[in-house]
């Protein structure tokens, strides 16, 4: 069973639950939570149904399309107040696992904010948002491949980043574009480990991200000094990396991606994006939780294996994976949803990659992984101060 807040009041939204489940009335009330219960066994969402009504609530039944005849989906409006009781109403009825995860729900969309995670020795407060410079070294990444190659220039743009105000370098030596091929696990050590090694030796207090599926090469990374591994197969290519993971106490990334980096792009559908990547995060997550993995980030994979209206859709209903537990990072920088909505250039594509970063702060991302630091740091501090303008007291 999942269980998830929706964002319904997006007329779009709306008229695709309304269709879903039979509504024939305006529910636009934004003081109101909308929360379904997918895969439901029916007798248990007939008591969940009584307990609504009863409460003078509103609960819409429908059958579940992926299970036969047994389940079915629910979907309830309310107050969080209401949703809160109808937690404790369903764990005093026996179903205490349905209770809690609904409690653990919403404890994580209202908690969201004063979360944190520690990163090496650093506790990160996800009170703000943080940045995460990308250095490429690769050969053929989609934006900057080549650049950076050279170890003496990767080193030297790691340090730019750092001034620029980077609180993460986000280190790759194999390209994810669309169509990439891949490279073998030799290589990329070839390409990323002495340019660790020399950032670390640099500066030991930098934090290095290395940006990986293979557990060869997050060992050899984390034993040079790197604090987090970037998986953007959420440990799907290699089950060797949760375990390398937990022996170094590191924190990790777990992306959403629709195939491989060769196929991604390949006609990609979704019978709902967001409901169907939240369900994966809340899979990928439990499984990452049971090899004793705490310190996750959550990244739903924007560019990859999506058409241009689902990274758009993820955009704008990012806050519903507050729901997840795990802090948000978001990758939309110089992407081409951008150049193909707007028909810019990749050299054209950092202003519109400031303004999609900046509704994305406002959405819940609290990293944001960019080629373009400065533009980045200004995303965040300008949702800081529309969230609290009394730090400029002193202006």
């Amino acid at each position: 069973m999942i269980i998830q807040l929706i964002d319904i009041f997006y007329p779009y939204v709306f008229k695709r639950y309304g269709g879903k489940y039979n509504i024939y009335r305006d529910l636009y009330e934004r003081d109101l939570l909308a929360i379904e219960f997918r895969t439901v066994e029916k007798k248990l969402a007939a008591r969940i149904k009584k307990i609504i009504l009863a409460n003078k609530e509103i609960c819409y039944l429908t059958e579940n399309s992926n299970a036969e005849g047994e389940y079915c989906d629910l979907l309830s409006i309310g107050s969080l107040s209401f949703f809160k009781e109808l937690a404790k109403e369903i764990i005093a009825i026996g179903n205490e696992d349905t209770g809690l995860r609904l409690s653990r729900l919403l404890h994580n969309l209202t908690n969201y904010d004063k979360n944190k995670i520690r990163i090496g020795q650093k506790e990160f407060d996800m009170s703000r948002t943080y940045i995460a410079g990308i250095l490429n070294v690769t050969p053929d990444s989609f934006s900057d491949g080549g650049k950076f190659y050279e170890k003496n220039k990767a080193v030297e743009r790691a340090l730019e980043l750092i001034e620029e105000g980077a609180d993460i370098i986000d280190i790759g030596g194999e390209s994810s574009r669309p169509g990439a091929e891949p490279v073998p696990a030799d290589e990329e050590m070839n390409r990323v480990l002495p340019v660790i090694e020399e950032i670390i030796k640099s500066d030991p207090e930098i934090l290095i991200s290395v940006d990986t599926t293979k557990s060869k090469v997050a060992e050899a990374a984390l034993k040079a000094g790197a604090k987090i591994i970037n998986d953007i197969s959420s440990f799907a290519f290699d089950p060797e990396m949760p375990a390398v993971i937990k022996k170094y106490d590191a924190a990790a990334i777990l992306m959403h991606m629709k195939g491989t980096p060769k196929s991604m792009q390949n006609n990609p559908e979704y019978k709902d994006v967001v409901n169907d990547i939240y369900d994966y995060f809340v899979e990928t997550c439990n499984n990452a939780e049971k090899f004793g993995l705490k310190n996750l980030i959550i990244d739903p994979g924007i560019g990859f294996g999506k058409k241009v209206r689902h990274n758009y859709e993820l955009l704008n209903r990012l806050d519903e994976f507050k729901g997840i537990g795990y802090p948000i990072l978001i990758g939309l920088s110089r992407k081409s949803f951008l150049g193909k909505s707007l028909d810019l250039p990749v050299e054209l594509r950092d202003a519109p990659t400031l303004a999609a970063e900046t509704y994305a702060v406002s959405k819940g991302a609290r990293f944001i992984r960019t080629h373009n630091v400065r533009f980045g740091k200004y995303a965040a501090l300008i949702n800081n101060f529309v969230e609290n303008p009394e730090s400029l007291i002193n202006d």
